[in-house]
């Protein structure tokens, strides 16, 4: 049972633009449900598909990639080939992602910058138009920003529906 409510129900994240609140608050709810539902979770089970989802691991790895690579579109850059690295190997243990901890450590290290980056955003730049991938599809930093919120607590939900599997 939670001690304290949802963190969009606990006040304004200090530092953060008005109409960022929402994507910051999402980045904060989730990073905190993943530390309740996986507190006990066995590394055993990281890398385990039940009935064919994805594995917890991918979730986590998937959560910290994108949040990543969604920075990297709003500032307007192409993505890395390290980037393109850790994209391709999502779903697969990799040195320092082997542990339910250590996943959980690199997503919240992600989040933070996230964050970070959230406060560090001018507003007036928010419907700036931004590219996406090799295809160039059109998006705004607004959208590209809420988007790595939106597609964190997506993955939050599918991870926290596998978690209950075990």
């Amino acid at each position: 049972m939670p001690t304290q409510p949802e963190i969009w129900l606990r006040g304004p994240q200090p530092g953060i633009p008005a109409l960022l609140q929402p994507a910051a608050h999402a980045l904060l709810q989730a990073r905190e449900d993943l530390n309740a539902a996986l507190a006990a979770f066995p590394d055993e089970r990281l890398w385990d598909r039940p009935a064919g989802v994805a594995s917890v691991g991918f979730h986590l790895q998937h959560i910290a990639g994108v949040q990543d690579r969604m920075l990297t579109y709003a500032r307007g850059e192409h993505l890395s080939a390290t980037q393109f690295a850790d994209l391709k190997q999502e779903g697969q243990p990799a040195t320092g992602q082997t542990t339910v901890a250590e996943l959980l450590t690199r997503l919240s290290t992600q989040t933070d910058r996230t964050v970070a980056a959230l406060a560090q955003t001018d507003p007036d730049t928010l419907p700036d138009y931004r590219t996406v991938g090799r295809a160039a599809l059109p998006s705004t930093v607004i959208g590209l920003l809420f988007h790595a919120a939106e597609h964190t607590m997506r993955h939050v939900g599918q991870c926290l529906v596998t978690v209950k599997m075990y």
